[in-house]
């Protein structure tokens, strides 16, 4: 009796058949076949690989053997030595826009998803290893020093951008870009990128912060697109969020998704306001843009900050009290000294614009300090916590204030997918060792988020508008389903290939893996299993 792992294998193959990933890719990248397996048949492969057990890429001939590949896909575990799966990345390397933007546009049709509302957004992997500049080739995404989201400034990187649909969390499209490149340069290419997959369909586009710029708002403009995009929070003066008034700002009925189950009194509120923001060039002669800015109030950021100014306030106050108490000492027995030490103590704990103090004494008395934190600066500040602001073209007639942040508040899903990204499928650290390799893995495993998704979004919406079901746990609660959820049970799955009088089985030990498999429409018993 012969045992092998088949987990989500026909899951994942269903799905791409769908999506004609090995098509597409034989298509662009053709000439693979000289070794019975085609560069589309490879990567394939690389893609369930991920979904079933991300690992370096290496040994993924062994995984193949392990698993029931063979029968799946019909790939002999031994064609994938660890030189055919270079191959294939270096094959598909420098088709990988036209893969990503044809694979898109297919599981935008076969899928039907609506990508009216995209979000954009970009990410960071570290990438071990030195890469000099002179070894990498210059085509591709460079692989470099820049701002790295985990904070590793000791490893180089690469960036990636993800679109994500608001329609179930779909990355329908993805591109590489060098690990110093400017996120706020990239999204005009991305919404050229867009506008030719979406082709007529018009979208809304909702990028993170980065891109609010002059040139950004207006290649925007220029090209039709709407947009919702935040400020950064050093782009507006507290004067602005000053002069507004809580309570004329209209309440947006809208809550978010971790607070349904809490009490009405425990849940985020928003409030929002609506004026007209004004945008010009450096230069004279830019034109001006002139577009809607919503100021949008949270209660949880404003309760955020006001338990921050505390924390700061506390610790600022008792270092205060002990310098004052220290005053007139060996350590600090001049003006110089408690003065160079206010100015650590008020840098260090960001109090500098509150703080007030005198240091009194003279040449024949030990100087003495009082201290105070000014009310007045502290009211100020309380009065604009809570506050931001987005910035948009669509006209109000089309969507009012509150309706605009609901949209943008979809933002979310591009960070849930990146964590998808980074968590199941492993997408870091990367360990390929030439910059060209590295791009085009990263494409496979948005190929892999990509299919990734789509599981998960057709488990949701199968149950009905509730998008709930039980017995993912085993206290039997209802909750939504997550792709995470969903590969874990299928990947129990084990086939028990016997022969003639022992016929080949599926072992399914649980009813969730059978509902799974329902609503994901796979009929597991229609593989054609060989006879020992």
């Amino acid at each position: 009796m012969v045992e092998k792992r088949l987990g989500a294998l026909p899951v994942a193959a269903e799905f791409l058949r769908r999506l004609d990933g090995a098509g597409i890719v034989d298509e662009m990248c053709p000439g693979g076949a000289s070794a019975h397996l085609s560069h589309g048949q490879v990567i394939e492969a690389l893609v369930v690989n991920r979904l079933t057990s991300p690992a370096p890429l290496v040994r993924v001939g062994d995984w193949a053997h392990t698993w029931a590949v063979e029968v799946v896909f019909g790939i002999e575990p031994a064609l994938l030595n660890d030189d055919r799966p270079a191959r294939a990345l270096d094959a598909i390397a420098p088709e990988l826009d036209r893969i990503a933007g044809t694979v898109g546009a297919r599981a935008i049709a076969e899928f039907g998803i609506d990508v009216s509302r995209l979000h954009w957004d970009m990410t960071s992997m570290s990438v071990h290893g030195d890469f000099p500049a002179e070894d990498q080739d210059e085509q591709y995404p460079v692989v470099g020093y820049g701002r790295p989201k985990d904070r590793r400034v000791d490893l180089k990187q690469v960036q990636a951008g993800l679109a994500v649909s608001a329609d179930g969390g779909i990355p329908v499209h993805a591109r590489v870009f060098d690990g110093g490149a400017a996120e706020a340069s990239q999204v005009v290419g991305a919404m050229k990128d867009l506008q030719g997959m979406a082709g007529a369909r018009e979208f809304l586009m909702v990028p993170d912060s980065e891109p609010v710029s002059c040139t950004n708002v207006a290649a925007l403009l220029a090209a039709g697109v709407d947009f919702i995009a935040p400020v950064p929070a050093a782009q507006v003066k507290d004067e602005v969020y000053a002069v507004l008034d809580l309570a004329q700002a209209r309440a947006v009925d809208w809550v978010p998704e971790r607070d349904v189950d809490k009490p009405a009194a425990e849940r985020e509120s928003y409030r929002v306001l609506e004026d007209v923001h004004t945008m010009a060039g450096r230069r004279k002669r830019d034109p001006v843009h002139r577009v809607r800015r919503i100021l949008v109030h949270s209660t949880a950021l404003a309760s955020g900050r006001r338990r921050a100014r505390e924390k700061r306030l506390a610790r600022a106050g008792e270092e205060m009290d002990k310098l004052a108490g220290a005053a007139g000492g060996r350590h600090y027995g001049t003006h110089q000294k408690i003065t160079a030490r206010i100015g650590v103590i008020a840098a260090k704990r960001h109090v500098t614009s509150c703080l007030r103090w005198t240091i009194t004494g003279g040449e024949s008395e030990p100087p003495a300090l009082q201290w105070h934190f000014d009310q007045d600066v502290l009211a100020a500040e309380a009065a604009v916590d809570g506050w931001w602001v987005l910035l948009t073209n669509i006209p109000a007639e089309q969507a009012g204030p509150d309706q605009i942040l609901v949209h943008y508040k979809g933002q979310g899903v591009v960070e849930r997918r990146y964590h998808d990204f980074k968590g199941p499928l492993a997408v870091a650290p990367v360990f390929v060792r030439h910059n060209r390799r590295v791009v085009a893995l990263i494409q496979v495993i948005c190929l892999a988020l990509l299919v990734f998704s789509l599981i998960e979004r057709q488990v949701r919406r199968a149950p009905g508008s509730e998008q709930t079901m039980v017995g993912l746990y085993p206290d039997q609660r209802r909750v939504r389903p997550t792709g995470r959820m969903i590969f874990y049970h299928l990947g129990e799955l084990t086939p028990r290939i016997g022969n003639t009088t022992d016929p080949p089985t599926v072992q399914i030990t649980r009813g969730v893996q059978l509902h799974l498999l329902d609503l994901l429409e796979t009929d597991i018993t229609r593989t054609r299993w060989p006879q020992t």
